[in-house]
């Protein structure tokens, strides 16, 4: 393999139980990139499959040097496998896609056209999603449409995989949880110049999608950590002070309320702490006068 300092492109792709999309993937993307002519490196990501993927991986490896295998100990999730993917790339750019064929190595060229014209991240946009509506459509656009009202950033399509960076753009970013998809709003927040570029949503020709509707959970609740790293990572004082104030000034609002309650209509504002049903006791055989049983507990009746 050519020294680091030559590798022009790196193309990242997580794998988790994809044997049988493996090896016409390898042929898309050597097909696609050799066609580029310029030096480039294939990282492949095993993120813990099950089933025969690091084997097919292996065989590749062993015929193609430009080919680099990043094995992970068990599956973490596809943000640390692309993670540790972008980590080992040694590309100036690096492409990003998933290995269930569903991303077309013949659109690669597109977002390098970008790049070329001074952008440093390239988004892919599904602009004709094929896969499930209520599972995978819905929750996708709700995420997306949050997701720029938070960022600022006019971006269609977040969560999709399929991108281009320079390389001191991600390997600058900390990635965990599902934040991969949140990607574009925390490098704008660098001053990244962020393009788009659609692309087709190909049906998964085999295997089985490890997408579910927890994932779409942490999908939301990443968008939360997202907001907080975007307007206050920098200065969290001012995030749980407005949480202090928020809650001082519903208390100062709840005193003012019981006061008037207290001293203007002279209501006993702690009577009702608690209402009893029945009360048994051994008072009253031990001669106390006080009544045993009271069918509601309020001290003042």
């Amino acid at each position: 393999m050519a020294s680091d300092s030559s590798i022009q492109y790196s193309i990242v792709v997580p794998f988790f139980n994809e044997q049988e999309n493996i090896p016409p993937l390898y042929m898309k993307l050597t097909e696609v990139m050799d066609g580029i002519g310029e030096p480039y490196e294939l990282v492949f990501v095993d993120d813990g499959s099950k089933d025969d993927s690091f084997k097919v991986l292996t065989e590749i490896y062993e015929h193609d040097r430009r080919v680099n295998l990043v094995r992970l100990r068990r599956n973490f999730g596809q943000t640390p496998a692309l993670k540790a993917g972008f980590d080992f790339a040694r590309g100036e750019v690096i492409i990003s896609m998933d290995g269930d064929l569903q991303h077309d190595p013949e659109e690669i060229p597109r977002f390098l056209e970008k790049i070329e014209e001074g952008f440093d991240l390239v988004s892919g946009w599904r602009h004709n999603r094929r896969d499930h509506w209520l599972m995978r459509q819905l929750p996708s656009r709700a995420a997306n449409w949050m997701m720029a009202k938070l960022s600022g950033i006019d971006l269609h399509d977040f969560g999709t995989t399929f991108k281009a960076y320079r390389r001191e753009i991600i390997q600058e970013i900390q990635l965990y949880g599902e934040l991969h998809r949140f990607i574009p709003a925390l490098a704008s927040s660098t001053g990244a110049r962020i393009a788009e570029v659609p692309i087709e949503n190909l049906h998964r020709k085999s295997g089985k999608s490890n997408y579910g509707i927890g994932r779409t959970i942490r999908v939301f609740l990443d968008l939360i950590i997202v907001k907080f790293l975007l307007d206050y990572s920098t200065r969290p004082l001012q995030f749980f002070g407005l949480l202090g104030v928020a809650g001082m000034g519903l208390g100062s609002l709840l005193a003012c309320f019981l006061a008037y309650e207290k001293f203007s209509l002279h209501q006993a504002i702690m009577a009702e702490i608690y209402a009893l049903r029945e009360v048994k006791s051994h008072r009253k055989e031990m001669g106390d006068s006080t009544e045993s049983t009271r069918p509601s507990g309020n001290p003042d009746r």
